[in-house]
């Protein structure tokens, strides 16, 4: 590799790394969106992590798994709140 080469490479990561850091996609939420994804944090470690009784309380991944196994279309462009509407509808 030439030294321009070296150099346009490391250029091009710091920028990378820039975006990264500028994003900070949770930090630019809304507050209450923040404040909500926190308790759910807090209450899945209460649950040790364990898929909670209601759907509110489980994870995409876990909602995704369930619909899975209802074999329900479209589920993997489903976001969490979608796959709980889809598998209520389910029933």
């Amino acid at each position: 590799m030439s030294t321009r080469q070296v150099q346009a490479a490391k250029r091009n990561v710091k920028k990378a790394q820039q975006a990264a850091r500028k994003k900070r996609t949770i930090a630019n939420l809304p507050a209450s969106t923040r404040r909500d994804l926190g308790r759910q944090a807090a209450k899945s470690r209460q649950r040790g992590g364990k898929a909670g009784h209601n759907l509110e309380d489980r994870n995409r991944q876990q909602l995704y798994e369930l619909a899975k196994e209802r074999n329900i279309a479209g589920r993997s462009k489903m976001g969490k709140w979608e796959l709980i509407d889809a598998l209520r509808a389910s029933h």
